[in-house]
């Protein structure tokens, strides 16, 4: 069996009467020709990795930009001192998603989960509950392979990669696998994992991949937090029952479909969206030392275009 179709999965994990961690760690042990204990224990080491780099952030870091820095402290010590609106966990998840995004700016340790751009958001939600509940570790482990399968599933129906797909590939991929991950430590059936992934695929799809001045910061850091609340929402609606009218294996190809049609702008280039305003070129000539005596901004045709005097310096990717 290849990690090819969620269906095909979920349908192992019923035939052999099994969870579908272990089908997946089965897949594992086969395909790299190792052992249960082995591919386990590799496991316990990715995640001990992604509490390692939480526990190392300070905050006190800054990207060599400027950009970046800071903020997931800025969180912390926001719902230390007053009532956060979300409350004291939706509060650390939104921090947590911020420190792991700003710990890969100011390029410290990180899990790739599934890429760095979206590193922060699978230990936002993991880690966060995994201390509130004390879940033991095994179970977190258990979770993890049931995220990788995910992971590799969108990756062969679709893409992880933003210069591919938009940043519907990277936090929507990471979101997903984070819904799938928490629904399965909160007892979901395999069809409800599969609802989960369905429904946080769904909500960001489309997503476009426009990093300010081709830096991986903004708004690449903030947009963890969005695909960690959006894992939050899609287990627990799938955990309640509600379910993805359109099956999960159909969202995955929908989503590569929109990836491929995204114009090349949207699609890692900083040449569309937040990386084309006033405010990002500004970074950008900033970053290149270029500096530019005029710039004005319009609108034509629905898509921002940039009318420029003054020195033009070259692109930056």
């Amino acid at each position: 069996m290849d990690l090819d179709s969620m269906q095909k999965i979920v349908e192992q994990a019923r035939a052999l009467r099994k969870p579908i961690w272990q089908v997946v760690l089965e897949y594992d042990v086969e395909n790299r020709m190792t052992t249960p204990e082995a591919s386990i224990e590799r496991m316990r080491a990715t995640w001990r990795a992604m509490v390692d780099a939480a526990d190392a952030y300070s905050g006190e870091r800054r990207s060599l930009s400027g950009l970046v820095g800071g903020d997931g402290a800025r969180m912390r010590d926001y719902y230390l001192h007053h009532t956060s609106i979300g409350g004291e966990f939706t509060a650390e998840v939104i921090a947590q998603a911020l420190a792991m995004g700003e710990n890969n700016a100011c390029m410290n340790r990180i899990v790739a989960a599934p890429t760095a751009g979206a590193c922060g958001v699978m230990p936002a939600v993991l880690i966060p509950l995994w201390r509130k509940e004390g879940i033991p570790e095994e179970k977190m482990v258990e979770a993890l392979y049931v995220a990788s399968a995910i992971g590799a599933v969108i990756a062969a129906k679709a893409s992880i990669s933003g210069a591919a797909g938009g940043c519907q590939a990277e936090i929507g991929s990471a979101s997903a696998m984070a819904a799938g991950a928490l629904a399965y430590l909160h007892g979901a059936m395999p069809e409800q994992i599969c609802h989960a992934v369905a429904m946080a695929l769904k909500n960001l799809m489309g997503l476009v991949c426009d990093p300010v001045a081709g830096l991986v910061e903004v708004p690449c850091v903030k947009r963890n937090v969005i695909g960690a609340m959006n894992a939050i929402a899609a287990a627990d609606m799938a955990l309640a029952g509600i379910q993805s009218r359109i099956p999960v294996d159909e969202v995955i190809e929908a989503m590569g479909d929109v990836g491929r049609r995204l114009p090349e702008e949207f699609r890692e280039t900083a040449m569309g969206g937040l990386a084309v305003t006033p405010t990002g070129q500004a970074v950008k000539d900033r970053m290149s030392g270029n500096k530019r005596k005029h710039r004005v901004l319009t609108i034509k045709d629905s898509r921002w275009k940039m009318t420029r005097t003054g020195e033009n310096g070259g692109q930056t990717s």
